[in-house]
């Protein structure tokens, strides 16, 4: 039944042999240092391994025969007697590397950006953080999410980039998100070598790039957008997002967050809107935002509240009825690059340019115009002081932009 004396002494044709023998004469076939085939109570022939190591001695096991064969066995059993001259037990090393490689396994990408968005949270509005939940969602999760992170190549980290086409502002954003999940991975011994998003900035195309995001300057390119989007097929949760973000000039993010306990309609001193400042882009200050809320959106505000039965809490752009999320970026975003046709030439974030540079341009001061958008001072001096809110000059300001606004959509000269 053997192939010979020594080591290496079994043939598949002896093997398989003995293995089919009911009336085998011994319990073990043995194949040298060690390696024998033993069948198992259930009928099964194994390959295992008897080995010393120290006073001890120990077996361990190599898998079934024939789906093990006899090379595969012989090379286990060599990289045991190897690990056994470097004074290691091989089933203890075994135990580590399964360890090892349970962990591995749990390290998914998704599991180590939820830890990342976790530690980043505290230092992000609210509205960010949602911004960036739903770009990591959409864009990276779907694709790499599920795989242990250490398995992530250069390749795949810039295919998630490269996807994104001639979107330049969100492949740069989803980079910079794969590039922070990446180096807490390295910092928590996670993901080893280079990180893979610093390579995929070059699958991002240079064409598209610009220092400034697109916007309308005029009053009848504005009014072109305003009535545009009364004509084309959107949601009237959009519509409405959009027309707010147009007629206050607020951040988008604060738009689609917007809660009904902010809304003040029937404020004594005229209707307004507070953000709370932890939803606001600029953390340095102790105070919330307060929007001054024009005649014209203050009154379409109080049709929409009417409309969706004047509720006191909850989102005042739900995603669907009855939601507890709100509609996301994306929705308003596609609205303008798609449905209204604007890609590269006016975004939601272009309101805020519009109102900015005509309300200067009509003789607001600088700092109520700043004031209004929130604007981060660029000074110390500037921000140590700004509890200075200017509201009278806010109010007016509000009242003109509404004005000039519903006149262009109009029509008027």
């Amino acid at each position: 039944m053997a192939g010979g004396s020594g080591v290496n002494r079994l043939s598949f044709k002896a093997a398989q042999a003995w293995v089919k023998n009911p009336a085998r004469p011994t319990k073990k076939l043995s194949d040298g240092h060690g390696l024998f085939l033993k069948i198992t109570p259930s009928g099964t022939a194994i390959w295992q391994m008897k080995y010393r190591h120290g006073a001890k001695e120990s077996l361990i096991s190599f898998g079934a025969f024939p789906e093990v064969s006899i090379v595969e066995a012989r090379a286990k059993r060599d990289a045991a007697r190897a690990l056994l001259r470097d004074n290691r037990d091989p089933v203890v090393e075994r135990r580590v590397s399964r360890a090892e490689s349970a962990t591995d396994s749990s390290n998914t990408f998704a599991e180590c950006a939820e830890s990342w968005l976790a530690k980043r949270k505290p230092g992000w509005s609210e509205s960010h953080y949602t911004t960036v939940s739903e770009t990591l969602g959409r864009h990276i999760l779907k694709h790499i999410g599920p795989l242990p992170i250490a398995e992530v190549t250069h390749k795949l980290a810039a295919d998630v980039v490269e996807r994104l086409g001639d979107r330049v502002d969100t492949a740069h954003k989803v980079r910079q998100i794969l590039a922070g999940v990446f180096r807490l991975a390295q910092a928590q011994g996670k993901f080893t070598g280079d990180n893979p998003a610093d390579a995929a900035r070059e699958v991002i195309s240079r064409r598209k790039l610009r220092g400034r995001r697109p916007a309308f300057l005029t009053w009848p390119e504005l009014g072109d957008v305003l009535r545009r989007a009364e004509t084309v097929n959107l949601s009237a949760a959009v519509r409405m997002a959009h027309r707010l973000c147009a007629y206050t000039a607020a951040r988008m993010g604060n738009v689609i967050s917007a809660e009904w306990s902010e809304l003040q309609l029937e404020h004594v001193d005229g209707p307004r809107w507070v953000i709370p400042r932890a939803k606001m882009k600029a953390q340095d200050r102790h105070f919330d935002h307060v929007v001054i809320l024009g005649p014209v959106i203050a009154a379409e505000l109080r049709v929409w509240h009417s409309r969706n039965g004047s509720p006191t809490t909850g989102y005042v752009f739900p995603a669907v009825a009855g939601s507890r999320e709100f509609i996301t970026h994306e929705s308003i975003e596609k609205a303008y690059r798609v449905t209204l046709n604007l890609k590269d030439k006016h975004t939601p974030h272009g309101w805020r340019a519009a109102l900015s540079t005509l309300a200067r341009d009509q003789g607001f001061t600088r700092d109520a115009v700043e004031l209004a958008l929130d604007h981060v001072h660029d000074n110390e001096t500037a921000r140590a002081y700004d509890r200075g809110d200017r509201l009278a000059e806010r109010v007016k300001l509000a009242a003109w932009w509404n004005e000039q606004l519903a006149a262009a959509e109009r029509g008027a000269p």
